[in-house]
């Protein structure tokens, strides 16, 4: 990259996150001056209104359909049993420990989904040439292994490749997540992404993991270091050190990696538009 391109990358940076702290700083200062109360329209298993849904099981899940490399090739989470071997990132063949399962609903099937519980999409090559190899569907806290570390997949959302998924004409959404005995990073749909750490008691299948294994008493170290800037205020640190990396650079690692990120869905998004100008010229 010549020192022109590197300019004009850096300042093309710059503005991106500027912008994107006004956003943050607009949604941030709107949201205090709303009360907090129940999730409109949404249930868990039991019926109930969902209050807090960061804090039930979906929070590092797979959407139903997500396909997992197997040794004998990809299958489909909700089609995996316990005692499935999965090649794992960094401890070989392991066999699934627990299949953890999660439901929403929609009290409401006219209501809209509360945005808070929609799983991000992760179009594909979004982190690399075919990675994932295709659309990727995960929560937002799940966590994906890019360059060594643990990123939660809502600290990468870029508007390009990167996004919320919002699929309005489903009255359900279900999500599952795999245990293995220790913490590990499988691969879905191609990609490295972590495996299960915490057991939530929010699983509608909860009970069969008590059943073998007694409840859970701690949460498991992560297999590499975990990254993440989900939450207004760490965001907005985040993105002002990015929109003055041009004349400071202050990244962290997480930081970098968005970035980077981003600047690969601009990229793709040209690419594909320009594809679709050459074969409808004027």
């Amino acid at each position: 990259m010549s020192a022109l391109e590197k300019v004009s990358t850096g300042m093309g940076r710059s503005r991106r996150n500027l912008i994107k702290l006004g956003v943050i700083g607009v949604s941030a200062a709107f949201a205090s001056l709303t009360t907090t109360r129940p999730s409109a329209g949404q249930t868990n298993p039991n019926g109930q209104p969902v209050q807090n849904p960061g804090q039930h099981g979906q929070n590092q899940c797979f959407l139903k359909g997500t396909t997992i490399r197997t040794p004998a090739g990809d299958r489909k989470i909700e089609d995996l049993v316990i005692g499935d071997l999965l090649p794992t990132v960094f401890g070989g063949i392991c066999p699934i420990q627990w299949i953890g399962r999660y439901s929403l609903k929609k009290s409401d099937p006219t209501k809209a989904w509360v945005k808070k519980v929609l799983p991000v999409r992760l179009a594909r090559s979004a982190l690399g040439l075919d990675v994932p190899c295709v659309d990727l569907y995960v929560t937002k806290e799940h966590e994906l292994l890019i360059d060594g570390v643990l990123v939660t997949a809502g600290s990468l959302m870029n508007g390009t490749t990167i996004t919320v998924y919002n699929p309005r004409e489903l009255g359900e959404l279900e999500f599952f997540h795999i245990k293995l005995e220790r913490h590990n990073a499988i691969y879905a749909e191609g990609t490295p992404c972590g495996t299960m750490r915490n057991v939530e008691g929010s699983a509608v299948n909860f009970a069969e993991y008590v059943r073998r294994y007694e409840p859970p008493t701690t949460q498991e170290a992560p297999c590499a270091p975990l990254l993440s800037c989900t939450g207004a205020r760490r965001e907005i640190k985040s993105r002002f050190r990015s929109a003055i990396s041009p004349w400071i650079d202050r990244r962290q690692q997480l930081d970098i990696i968005r970035d980077e990120l981003e600047e690969r869905g601009i990229a793709i998004l040209r690419d594909r538009n320009s594809s679709r100008d050459s074969r409808y010229p004027a």
